[in-house]
């Protein structure tokens, strides 16, 4: 009864637990120990060390490269619809993408934790909805929409997030 290594089942009798080795006397079943808080100097160090991209910097690479493929549209096919229909679809991307910049950097979003998050949310709502009305609009503000143009525009505008995460990455 008084093993340390022998553990009661639900049915009352003791089983024999096998040894643990030196330095893992905690049962990984329990709980991790809470983490030790950062002193001023090691959260200024890892600050540092982590970079961010800027939400303006992504955005204009969006609109670069939306411009780009644009261009490589219209002069492939020749068709002055095609390079409006790709330029709007980078719009599609760009357009809200500075609506959520410009409403996660103010000074409201950056007060507290909560307030940033209920920011993120409601800007990320209003990108949506944005982005949803601009394609809405497309068959009325694009003469002679090509869709599969625009799509190009649009998905190659989105593809620029991962590269921004790959920068931040590394």
């Amino acid at each position: 009864m008084g093993d340390p290594s022998a553990r009661s089942d639900p049915t009352g009798m003791s089983r024999a637990q096998p040894a643990r080795p030196a330095g893992h006397d905690r049962d990984p079943w329990d709980d991790p120990p809470p983490p030790r808080p950062l002193t001023r100097q090691e959260a200024q160090a890892l600050s540092a060390r982590l970079k961010s991209v800027s939400p303006w910097k992504v955005v204009a690479i969006q609109a670069v490269v939306g411009a780009v493929v644009a261009s490589l549209a219209g002069a492939v096919t020749g068709r002055w619809e095609v390079f409006w229909s790709a330029l709007y679809g980078a719009g599609v991307v760009v357009v809200p993408a500075v609506l959520m910049a410009r409403g996660m950097t103010s000074r409201l979003s950056l007060m507290s934790p909560g307030a940033g998050a209920v920011s993120f949310m409601l800007w990320e709502f209003v990108k949506i909805v944005v982005s949803i009305a601009m394609l809405a609009m497309a068959p009325k503000l694009v003469a002679g929409l090509s869709w599969p143009a625009l799509l190009a525009g649009l998905v190659v505008g989105l593809k620029v997030y991962w590269v921004a995460l790959l920068w931040r990455g590394r």
